[in-house]
């Protein structure tokens, strides 16, 4: 199966308004993918917006958020249902500035329906992290039954190399993941003893399934997922050479 563990909707201030949940599952079936995760900047508000699309559409779908953590690193939460997912963005909102967002400076956060009208506008400042730590971001993440994955381990911001200098030795994370562009010769070393993933980030619809993980799974599951990362059974697709 090929999946897209990172890919983001109209909701993440830094995504085009052209990324509704319908579109984004559009393109992953057109591109031939068996699986996407919708994971917005701090919320999954659009979650149950993704889940009915891929459901019309006959495409598996996991539903998470990316977490900027206190220690200003990006990281992936990824759950079965909508609703864990929404129990992990409450948490997340309740460690956050109460401060309303500004679109003209941050960009629009609308939430979404599975046919595109919009419920309302997101008023906090996704753009923003939270006061959780890693290690706590990721036992909530397992309380609720996610996966918990670094994100593009390789950029050089929002990375847990550029904050922290290396993969915490904790085991707090179940996999880690590699930027589209990502030196395969240079990371994998570095992300020894972990499953790697590469996924899209996509914040447009020309980016969805551009790149890819492959893994042998039964099912499309956080279960199968992690099963698959024990075993590092995951194989990444061709890095691009430019964005």
């Amino acid at each position: 199966m090929k999946f897209d563990l990172h890919i983001h909707s109209c909701l993440s201030p830094c995504a085009n308004l052209e990324m509704s949940p319908s579109e984004i599952v559009k393109r992953a079936v057109e591109s031939g993918m068996g699986g996407v995760a919708l994971t917005d900047h701090q919320s999954a508000r659009n979650t149950p917006a993704i889940a009915e699309c891929a459901r019309r559409a006959g495409l598996a779908c996991l539903f998470g958020l990316e977490v900027c953590t206190a220690e200003e690193v990006h990281t992936l939460a990824l759950f079965d249902t909508t609703e864990q997912a929404l129990a992990m963005t409450d948490w997340v909102y309740a460690a956050m500035p109460k401060r309303v967002n500004d679109p003209e400076t941050f960009g629009d956060q609308p939430v979404v329906t599975w046919d595109d009208d919009i419920v309302e506008m997101e008023w906090r400042i996704l753009a923003m992290g939270c006061r959780k730590t890693i290690p706590e971001v990721s036992a909530k993440c397992h309380e609720l039954g996610g996966l918990y994955l670094a994100a593009h381990i390789d950029r050089s911001a929002f990375s847990v190399y550029s904050q922290l200098g290396g993969i915490p030795p904790d085991g707090v994370f179940d996999a880690v993941e590699l930027s589209r562009t990502a030196d395969e010769t240079i990371w994998l070393p570095k992300a020894e003893g972990y499953a790697v993933t590469r996924s899209s980030d996509a914040h447009n619809l020309d980016d969805v399934a551009r790149v890819w993980t492959e893994a042998d799974l039964l099912a499309f599951t956080t279960a199968d997922l992690k099963e698959a990362f024990a075993a590092r059974a995951t194989r990444l697709s061709p890095r691009l050479t430019t964005f």
